[in-house]
């Protein structure tokens, strides 16, 4: 198919021309399909293309969002509460456990700051016995000294409670270990779905339904999608313990290369996971059979001692964005599937091709307030909040699986 658009300079420049027909678009499809109640988006932006390489339906990080950003934050946030419950009052944040990350605490604090932000009284709560040892509830400082407190909920009647029932839960926590309660008896209304954890969420089937949206996406505006999206692929049956499927995931990587270019390096994910855990980068099919045993156990094993079976892998797109001299990334938040702010991710110990995510990573805040406002709007902004809904909508759909998944 031949499109009008081809280049990089090209999809910026119809961006910034027709952001209002764009954002038609995709409101037009999220009325079809369940929208996330938050999510972030990591963006990979390269010499020829722009495209997402994670989508986190649990995002963390919060406390990276620009002051600027932070009030259009809370107004999303009160509107998409009072859209899912007009009469909510009483707000449960229910958070991961690993309270000793004092950074995580630092998104905390800001994510119960933006929920209380509209007379909304928010506990952070938690079922998790072994965070309280025999206390009611837990007090805590995060990394820039806010002081928290988390309370120890009960779970009696198929609700959750602390003094009194709660109307809408918020739900911050990735389950990757899994919150053992039976969600489908819960009366609370609990957004996001809890049943979109990685205990049951995959990233393959997230950038399968990327894939499918990005393309009608470029049809509808005579966009060549490969501008939007890296190649991947799916591995399966794979124990980097015992180096079984090691030869298929080779097989993987060349058929990757041969659609990219031999020069081009491949990142290596692990199927259900996320904190930048479970990640390798590799120039070629032979790094992955001479795999020793250090980096096979690196990939084994990720957060709350999940076993990575499946991984996908993906095209390396090397990152052209730079920060204090270290290559960088980007990261939208949305929320009701409308971009609020961001953050720019950098790491000076890694190249441009390299996972970002990893020790050495510092972070710098990103505005687009200008979005917002409906002024002039850069075209970069305008491209990362395209790359960012197109993504949502994957989500959306993943949501819409589940779904139709327990109806049968």
């Amino acid at each position: 198919m031949n499109y009008k658009i081809n280049t990089k300079d090209q999809l910026e420049d119809f961006v910034t021309n027709n952001w209002n027909k764009i954002n038609q678009y995709f409101d037009e499809h999220y009325s079809h399909i369940p929208v996330p109640f938050y999510n972030s988006v990591d963006i990979r932006e390269s010499l020829n293309k722009f495209a997402p390489v994670d989508n986190n339906l649990y995002p963390a990080g919060f406390n990276n969002i620009c002051t600027l950003d932070f009030n259009i934050t809370a107004e999303r946030i009160k509107k998409e509460v009072l859209k899912l419950n007009p009469e909510a009052k009483k707000i449960a944040l229910i958070p991961e456990s690993h309270t000793k990350n004092l950074f995580y605490l630092d998104n905390l604090y800001s994510l119960h700051t933006l929920l209380s932000k509209y007379d909304f009284e928010v506990d952070i709560i938690s079922l998790d016995e072994n965070l309280f040892d025999g206390l009611d509830h837990l007090d805590l400082v995060s990394k820039s000294g806010h002081d928290l407190k988390i309370l120890k909920a009960k779970f009696e009647d198929d609700v959750y409670s602390v003094n009194g029932k709660y109307d809408l839960i918020v739900l911050n926590h990735d389950q990757s270990s899994p919150i053992e309660i039976n969600w489908k008896i819960i009366e609370n209304k609990v957004f996001p779905t809890p049943n979109l954890g990685w205990q049951i969420r995959t990233k393959g089937a997230h950038f399968l339904h990327y894939k499918t949206i990005a393309d009608k996406f470029g049809d509808e505006f005579s966009i060549n999608s490969d501008l939007l999206q890296a190649n991947f692929s799916v591995a399966e049956n794979i124990d980097f313990s015992t180096k079984e499927g090691l030869e298929e995931l080779a097989e993987n990587v060349k058929t990757i290369q041969a659609k990219v270019g031999t020069d081009k390096k491949i990142f290596i994910k692990a199927n259900q996971g996320t904190y930048g855990m479970g990640i390798m980068v590799v120039e070629g099919p032979d790094e992955i059979l001479s795999m020793n045993r250090k980096k096979r156990n690196k990939m084994d094993i990720g957060k709350n001692k999940i076993k990575f079976t499946s991984v996908i892998v993906q095209e390396g797109v090397d990152t052209v964005l730079t920060h204090d001299g270290g290559p960088a990334e980007i990261t939208i938040y949305l929320i009701g599937g409308k971009p609020v702010g961001g953050f720019l991710r950098a790491n000076p110990l890694k190249d441009a091709s390299g996972n970002l995510n990893a020790r050495g990573m510092v972070y710098q805040k990103f505005c687009i307030s200008e979005i917002h406002e409906g002024f002039d709007h850069k075209a970069k902004e305008g491209v990362y909040s395209t790359i960012a809904r197109i993504s949502t909508i994957a989500a959306g759909h993943e949501i819409l699986d589940i779904q139709n998944q327990e109806k049968k």
